[in-house]
């Protein structure tokens, strides 16, 4: 079985209707797993960080990243992905 391959999404903004479903959208298009999410609202103001498995996907990561540059900037949202491995060492203690 082949390893997983992860990527930390990251999305943030004002709070609006359909954010959750445009971001899940555009990872469901690609084929690609949700394996944990967590949001928040804090005083209207939006944050979501998902971990997605990309392997075995046959997109590359750059199609996956502009597609969700395009859903963010019709959303009004900033998302940034990154592999697991690059946003663990950026964000160490």
């Amino acid at each position: 079985m082949a390893e997983k391959e992860h990527v930390v999404i990251t999305v943030t903004g004002q709070d609006r209707v359909g954010i959750v479903a445009g971001v899940s959208k555009v990872l469901a298009d690609f084929g690609l797993n949700i394996v944990d999410i967590s949001q928040t609202l804090l005083q209207n103001i939006f944050a979501m960080i998902l971990l997605v498995d990309i392997s075995g996907s046959p997109h590359s990561l750059a199609d996956v990243e502009a597609a969700l540059k395009k859903v963010g900037e019709a959303l009004g949202v900033k998302i940034v992905i990154q592999h697991e491995d690059i946003f663990r060492y950026m964000h160490r203690i």
